[in-house]
This record gives C-alpha cells, sequence and structure tokens, in this order.
C-alpha cells in the first residue's frame, strides 16, 4: 500500500502494495493555500466527494501524514528531529527495522545498501530507523556499517503513526523460519544481547517494520510498504522503480 501527495498538499497518486501493484490518479484536487487538516471525523477544507471515497478505498489513514509531523526521531549524537525532516528537502527510501538486534533487518540494510549507489545517482537518500535507544542504533550502525543515515525512535511513534502491524504471529510463521535457515547459511546472526534489552522485550519484540519512499516536501510519500510478517521485504526493483525512475 503506497500514498503519493501533491505539490498542493492533497492526495493525488495511490499505489497499493499487495500481490499486485496499481495505481489511481486522482485528478480531483482542491485548490486553496489553507493546509488540509482531518480532525478524526471531516477533513478541513472539505475534500470533494469522490476524491474522499477513493482515499478511504485506497486503505490509506487521512490522518497519517500530519501524524508524522508529531513524530521525532534521534541522530547518533542524539539530536532529536522531526521525522518528516528527513524528505522535507529531498528524497529519501526509509527503512524501518522490526528492532536492532533483528537478524531480518541487518539483511535489509544490506539489500539496501547494496543499491545505495543507484539512489546516490538519483540524489536519494538511504535512512535506517529502529524502534530503540540511541545507544542501540549506534551499535547497529557499527555492526552493519550500514552506509546510509541511521535514526532511533524511542518513543515508537513512527511505528504507531504508520500502523506497521505487531504481535507474535506475525513472527512465528512458516516462511519466517524458512528466511532465517536461510539468513544464518547466509551467515547473518540476531544479535541476542539488543534482542534481550529491557526496551526490545517489552514493546519492540513482536514489531514488524516497513519501507517508504518520501519527499521532496513533508507530505509527498510516493511508496509505502508494510511487512506482514517478520523478513517480508519488497522487491529491490519496486522500492527502485519508485525513488530512482
Amino acid at each position: 500500500m503506497a500514498i503519493s501527495l501533491s505539490a498542493s498538499l492533497l492526495p493525488n497518486t495511490f499505489q497499493s502494495n499487495g500481490n499486485q501493484n496499481h495505481r489511481l490518479t486522482l485528478s480531483n484536487t482542491v485548490k486553496t493555500r489553507t493546509k488540509p487538516r482531518y480532525d478524526g471525523t471531516h477533513w478541513w477544507p472539505p475534500l470533494s466527494r469522490g476524491l474522499l471515497e477513493r482515499i478511504q478505498s485506497s486503505g490509506v489513514s487521512e490522518d497519517m501524514v500530519d501524524l508524522l509531523d508529531t513524530v521525532k526521531v534521534f541522530d547518533l549524537n542524539g539530536n532529536g528531529i522531526p521525522i518528516s525532516d528527513l524528505w522535507e528537502d529531498r528524497k529519501a527510501v526509509i527503512a524501518f527495522a522490526r528492532h536492532f538486534g533483528c537478524v531480518f533487518c541487518r539483511k535489509r540494510a544490506d539489500y539496501l545498501a547494496s543499491k545505495k549507489d543507484v539512489m546516490d545517482r538519483s540524489g536519494v537518500a538511504l535512512v535506517l530507523i529502529g524502534p530503540g535507544s540511541i545507544e542501540q542504533a549506534k551499535t547497529i550502525a557499527e555492526q552493519t556499517k550500514f552506509k546510509g543515515e541511521v535514526y532511533a525512535d524511542p518513543s515508537h511513534s513512527s511505528y504507531e503513526a504508520l500502523r506497521f502491524v505487531s504481535g507474535v504471529t506475525t513472527i512465528f510463521t512458516p516462511k519466517a523460519g524458512l528466511k532465517i535457515i536461510q539468513l544464518y547459511m547466509e551467515g547473518y546472526r540476531q544479535d541476542w544481547k539488543l534482542s534481550f534489552e529491557e526496551d526490545t522485550v517489552k514493546r519492540g519484540g513482536w514489531q514488524q517494520g516497513g519501507i517508504l519512499v518520501a519527499g521532496p516536501g513533508k507530505r509527498n510519500i510516493s511508496y509505502i510498504h508494510k511487512d506482514k510478517e517478520a523478513g517480508d521485504d519488497p522487491e529491490i526493483e519496486d522500492i527502485l522503480k519508485a525513488c530512482c525512475s
């Protein structure tokens, strides 16, 4: 599932990320200088009925972009910034880790970093965000030598805003089990010390992540992939098409 917002701050194109990808091109826009807001019940200024129906049918929450404006993440020096600043003035691929000790996320970091030269040529930044502490973020950056930027989300608020799934049934699946075996054969390892730190055990252990492509412009989100289960990586070609085509 993906959402793309036009330069006029209104939804313009939606891309579904499921078994099949499709686009809904929306020609209706509201010409206004007032920033659209959703109060949980209504948009103001009001959107056309047809546009609103197509937004709702896409499966994208109307208030998601506004919620992201309230989310703060922290760089490796402990500096907090609004998450949407990461793509305000540039396009970025943002990967959300399950947690910083996760073996699947170490594979995801490598899988994205392997295409960083393509992203660099297109002027696209590569970012990894994890639900946990700044110290945990520093550890994974050092362990993986990740080529992009790394940020921590101690409050997990970005995961809540994006409504990434969580739960034991998203971890213990046949597909995830087979992928763990494959990753261990490739030499990847879970960091059990990070995995059993208090924050991960209490909040992050069952969390799933995802990938989004966004910017330039705080309200311009062109692609969202939400992991359905552990190790649910989208095709790299889909990400490159969204960020670099």
